[in-house]
Order: C-alpha cells, then sequence, then structure tokens
C-alpha cells in the first residue's frame, strides 16, 4: 500500500458554476455515488443541510438510500459561502476549518459539525471514496495478525515491518533515535534561542500562562539556532524514515525546516496545544497526502507531560479533518516517549497533543513531502498552512461539538 494519495492538480483547477453544479453536477455524481457516501452518513446522523451561495441555496438531505440536492433554505443547519469558495471546496484547496480559521465561516444555523458531517459527505461524491464505516478499518500484520497498535520499533528492528506499521496504522513510535546528550544539547540551543524572538515577528508562537507569563512555544527557523540540530537532519537516523516507505519522502531543506516547540503548564490564552486534526485540515489532502510529520523528543512525554496521541487508521478513513467522533469505532493511541524518541504520523492521521500538567514537554517537529509532479502548484504544504493558523483560531475550535480534550 502506498502512502502516496494524490489525484488532484492545481492546474485543473476551474471555476465552478454554482448553479450548474448544484442543479446537474453534484446530482449526477448523487446517482452514481451514493451508496459510497449514505451508510456513513446515516451514521454520523446527517440533518438536512443548506449551502447558501451568491446565485442561490440549495439543500442537501438523505432521501432513501440516495443523497438528495434540492432548491432553497430549509435546512436544519444552514452556511453561507462568499464568491469563490465553493469553488475551493469542491476542488479540495479548503475546508470549512479553512473558513473557521480565516474568520469567515458565515453560520446562518446550526454549528460547525453540521458543515463537517456534510463535507464528509460532499467529498466522498466528489471524489468517489465511501465515507468511514465502523469497522471498515482493520489493522494486520505482515503476516497477516492482528497489529499491536502500541508496538514501538528500536533502532536495530526491520525498517520493512516498521514500514507497514505505518501504513496500517498512520503513525510509528521510534525508541532511542538520538541521544540524550544530542538532546541536552538541543535543549541548550532552545534556551540561547529564545532572546532572538518576540511576539509577532511571524516566526514564534506565544501564550501566556496562569502565572502572566508570556512566553515563547514555537520556534520556526530553529534550524538557524542550532547547529546540533542542523546536523541531526542531515544524518541518516534521520534521512532513513523517509525512504521508509518507498515513496521517494523528501526531507525539508530551505526555509521553516524544523520548529522548536515548549509546552508550558497552564495556558491560559495563545497556541500550545492544539486539538484533534489532522495536519490537512485546513485543505489539499488530495494535493499532497500523505506527508510525514516528524516529533523529536527533547524531552520524554507522557499523559502528564503533553504527549501526542494519534486515531489509529484515520489516515485510510473519510472522516471530519478536525474533532474525534466516537461512531467511527477507530482507536486512540497515545504516544509516551522518552527523550531522544521520534514519533512519525502520517499528514492526513488524526492527532492532538495533551497540555501539561506536570511537567513541561519540549519537541521538535519537521517532516517529509512527497516529491513534486508536474502540474503541481507553488502552494504551502499541508503543515505550513496549519501553521499559519494565527492566535485564537484553535480556541475557537476546541469549543466546537464533538472536541475531546
Amino acid at each position: 500500500m502506498t502512502l502516496d494519495l494524490r489525484t488532484r492538480y492545481d492546474a485543473d483547477v476551474v471555476q465552478v458554476d454554482e448553479t450548474d453544479f448544484f442543479e446537474h453536477q453534484l446530482p449526477a455524481l448523487a446517482a452514481e455515488r451514493s451508496p459510497l457516501a449514505v451508510p456513513g452518513a446515516r451514521e454520523l446522523e446527517v440533518e438536512p443541510f443548506t449551502i447558501e451561495t451568491p446565485t442561490g441555496a440549495w439543500t442537501l438531505s438523505l432521501e432513501g438510500e440516495r443523497v438528495g440536492i434540492g432548491p432553497g433554505a430549509g435546512g436544519r443547519g444552514h452556511v453561507r459561502l462568499g464568491a469563490g469558495e465553493l469553488t475551493e471546496i469542491v476542488f479540495d484547496r479548503i475546508t470549512p476549518m479553512t473558513l473557521l480559521t480565516a474568520g469567515a465561516l458565515d453560520t446562518v444555523r446550526g454549528d460547525l459539525g453540521d458543515f463537517l458531517d456534510w463535507w464528509v459527505v460532499l467529498r466522498s461524491l466528489l471524489d468517489g471514496r465511501a465515507v468511514h464505516t465502523a469497522g471498515s478499518v482493520a489493522f494486520k500484520g505482515r503476516d497477516g495478525a492482528p497489529l499491536d497498535l502500541h508496538h514501538s520499533f528500536g533502532p536495530d528492528d526491520d525498517p520493512a515491518e516498521a514500514a507497514h506499521f505505518l501504513r496500517e496504522a498512520g503513525f510509528l513510535h521510534l525508541e532511542r533515535v538520538f541521544s540524550t546528550e544530542e538532546m541536552a544539547q538541543v535543549s541548550a540551543d532552545m534556551d540561547a534561542a529564545f532572546p532572538y524572538y518576540e511576539p509577532d515577528d511571524g516566526r514564534s508562537w506565544w501564550a501566556t500562562t496562569a502565572s502572566g507569563a508570556h512566553r515563547p512555544v514555537r520556534l520556526q527557523w530553529f534550524q538557524e539556532h542550532s547547529p546540533t540540530t542542523a546536523a541531526l537532519l542531515e544524518d541518516d537516523r534521520f534521512l532513513r524514515i523517509g525512504r521508509l516507505t518507498g515513496d521517494g519522502h523528501r526531507s525539508r531543506t530551505e526555509g521553516n525546516v524544523i520548529e522548536a516547540l515548549v509546552k508550558p503548564i497552564g495556558v491560559v490564552e495563545g497556541i500550545s496545544d492544539l486539538p484533534w486534526h489532522k495536519d490537512c485540515s485546513l485543505g489539499r489532502h488530495s494535493y499532497q497526502c500523505c506527508g510525514l510529520t516528524v516529533g523529536i523528543s527533547v524531552t520524554g512525554a507522557d499523559g502528564r507531560s503533553g504527549q501526542l496521541a494519534v486515531v489509529a487508521g484515520s489516515h485510510r478513513a473519510l472522516v471530519q479533518p478536525a474533532f474525534y467522533r466516537d461512531c467511527w469505532g477507530l482507536p486512540v493511541v497515545e504516544l509516551p516517549t522518552k527523550t531522544g524518541d521520534v514519533t512519525v504520523h502520517c499528514s492526513c492521521s488524526l492527532h492532538m497533543s495533551y497540555p501539561p500538567v506536570d511537567r513541561e514537554r519540549r519537541v521538535m517537529y519537521t517532516g517529509f513531502s512527497l516529491p513534486p509532479r508536474a502540474g503541481d502548484g507553488g502552494a504551502p504544504s499541508n503543515v505550513e498552512q496549519l501553521g499559519r493558523v494565527r492566535e485564537g483560531a484553535y480556541k475557537t475550535v476546541s469549543q466546537a461539538p464533538g472536541h475531546v480534550a
């Protein structure tokens, strides 16, 4: 199984005629592809939903075993899309999360969850993918036996086994990749770099703690401040991660190559610990997934110090790009790490980090992208898009229905 899920090119994007889309194109797709969408839509318990555009309003609903599309604004949920936004959604360049984080989500009735549920149904019809249903994703080892989702891999383990686990589960925990001495130097480099960052510099995120301290929590372009980190990024211990799948993943070499994060205790304002999301939650899944996001544990992490958690198999499931739903039946796997361990997750694996309560956590994030194709645009990567989420955006997200902190 390849992790290259790309099916679209920016060069193929054309302006959508809203009336023709809702009155002809989408009904034709619904006639053909409703069997892919309806079972999962029923598990999501979707209610009629209206999409209003500058040229009219149409309501989506389940009509027996088909997705129905009719004129008018009778949905229990109702959202307005501005000029051009339908085109961007149809061609998978934005999602409802993009509108939310940009402050452009115009909801008349209902809430973000309604829009996200119907976004999943739309993606099913547009992309020919089945909406996820409980039990449809299984986890099997190379020998066909059930996969132990809590398994970690050491430096001497078979790379083929790690690659298979990554394809099946959507994540990896790699133990003892880097030494404690190397991580101690990285931590010292972080301390030395703090004075070179300031609020609103475009290169860092800041947060305020309950004690009133205003602290940098994400240092971008960190390779410019840490020779040790720059050397690790050229070390085969790191580079071999990109070779695991055989898809030609490439490490970042320019710009914001790696980010150093501090996870303080008691954050009351600002972005520090993100709730459930995919790295493609702002769009472009079908142009860029699956990239690999790599977390290097400068300090260890557990349930009391800000560890990562991942929804196993979510990279293989057409589900909401943010928030966790129990009805999916997909297991949540927590990833405690020790100093020098590495976590890897696919860009379309749902993941989150817990806020620390006992000890601060330090971690660095970088990653690997799929090789470019002829016809690809120069748009930012999934992770770069997510990195542009500004202060307060995920404060709004965390209050939406279905969020699990």
